[in-house]
């Protein structure tokens, strides 16, 4: 383990009102360790951040901390329950969208909403939870007559079948074109103001500067740098480091938006 993890892990107390605590997890492949004792603390109703490379272990963690694949060593506790000893009282409390799901083709989402909450023991509104990510005007579509965005919001209100108290989110507006992009964010900070915990991996350094209120960026297994965005930006300006390119106020995703306007293009 490097000293600069063993620091940040010697940062993690936990604040009271954490609904996650990860302590030391760690995850091998046989010789292969692809998380390597990192821990960290989620807050309630915060949106956190997992960045890093391909390969840095953000999906990974991910997997373990839902219960999708077996923890080799480490604690990793989610609204009180230890996720190693009890992975199906976890289950009841977690919503997950992953970075491609696949539903049964001859379903609408209506009747795919309903049936998930059956497998939950739940009686769900399946309009209600579609109006939460705004396709109450699809309900009777299947989800291959969806568009890109619309099939990731699908995912996001099938894994609130459940009214999950912490949410996951992996990678959710890859592939999106910046309208479809940036209606998603105003969801996910829709689904935050209504009392949920989200943790999130990204690529994208504006998404998790827009949405997350802490990030926590991995290399190689490890945890390198976990603080606010602005505060990790702060200390980067602060070690010297400057561009040589002219910061401007505005980027070509402004300029394109600007062009063709923030409503969304869905058929």
């Amino acid at each position: 383990m490097s000293e600069q993890n063993h620091k940040l892990q010697e940062t993690v107390t936990g604040r009271g009102e954490d609904v996650l605590v990860v302590r030391n997890l760690v995850k091998r492949y046989g010789s292969f360790t692809a998380v390597n004792g990192i821990s960290f603390t989620v807050g309630s109703r915060e949106i956190f951040g997992i960045l890093g490379p391909n390969g840095a272990g953000k999906t990974t963690t991910l997997e373990a901390i839902e219960t999708l694949r077996p923890i080799d060593d480490g604690e990793v506790l989610l609204c009180g329950i230890d996720v190693r000893r009890d992975p199906r009282a976890v289950k009841r409390v977690i919503g997950v969208q992953l970075q491609s799901s696949s539903f049964f083709d001859k379903l609408s989402l209506v009747e795919l909403l309903t049936l998930f909450g059956d497998l939950y023991g739940r009686t769900v509104d399946p309009l209600a939870l579609l109006d939460e990510v705004e396709l109450r005007d699809k309900a009777s579509s299947y989800v291959n007559a969806l568009s890109g965005g619309q099939k990731q919001r699908f995912s996001i209100a099938a894994a609130l079948v459940n009214d999950p108290a912490v949410l996951f989110l992996d990678e959710p507006t890859t592939g999106l074109d910046p309208q479809a992009r940036r209606h998603l964010w105003g969801v996910v900070r829709r689904i935050r103001s209504e009392g949920k915990t989200v943790v999130l991996t990204t690529h994208s350094m504006d998404e998790a500067e827009e949405l997350c209120d802490r990030v926590a960026i991995m290399d190689a297994g490890t945890i390198v740098a976990l603080a606010p965005p602005q505060e990790l930006v702060r200390q980067l300006l602060a070690g010297g480091f400057t561009k040589e390119r002219v910061h401007h106020q505005a980027n070509l995703e402004d300029v394109f938006l600007s062009l063709t306007g923030h409503s969304l293009r869905e058929e």
